[in-house]
């Protein structure tokens, strides 16, 4: 029926949304965590099977996180009976935005955002100077980028029951009325 699209900055609470969505009864996979992406070399589209952690200085100008089409493709096939949330962000993403039925983009502050990632016990992604670095330069783009593409844009900085009665929401009301 539907496959949604959440998305967003690291930091912003997809993999925390995923985590609520299940617990609610719905489909809900995290592309990091449930095999939907993947470290590659930009220059040879060579998969890294051992990535470093943290990142050395430089190593994400060379190393892309990037979602896995046949992966996607997989998951709306199986989802046509009922909806599905895939959560997670790749740099890859337009290969794989025709696939979506609906786009939602999880947006936080920059405070919020060093906060979390200095925080957060369930990946390190963040903490690395490079890797922050990364985050903050792409936290402004990914909300203008999304709200370009239609997506449905959720303040993630509130509650996470509230964060999650949006991202449904944003699926149960209209286009354009979210």
């Amino acid at each position: 029926m539907t496959v949604v699209w959440v998305t967003g900055n690291s930091g912003t609470g997809k993999s925390t949304v995923c985590g609520v969505l299940r617990a609610r009864g719905h489909v809900a996979l995290d592309a990091d965590e449930d095999g939907f992406c993947r470290w590659i070399d930009r220059a040879t589209g060579e998969v890294v099977l051992d990535p470093p952690d943290p990142v050395p200085e430089g190593w994400l100008d060379h190393y892309g996180w990037t979602i896995v089409r046949e992966r996607v493709e997989a998951l709306a096939e199986e989802s046509r009976l009922r909806i599905a949330f895939l959560c997670g962000s790749a740099e890859n993403e337009d290969d794989v935005r025709d696939l979506f039925d609906a786009l939602v983009c999880l947006v936080i502050d920059e405070d919020t955002l060093r906060h979390r990632l200095a925080t957060r016990t369930t990946n390190t992604f963040g903490r690395h100077p490079e890797e922050l670095a990364a985050a903050l330069k792409w936290n402004p783009r990914m909300r203008a980028l999304y709200d370009s593409l239609g997506a449905t844009i959720i303040d993630a900085s509130k509650p996470v029951t509230e964060v999650v009665d949006s991202v449904i929401d944003a699926i149960q009301a209209p286009r354009g009325d979210a």
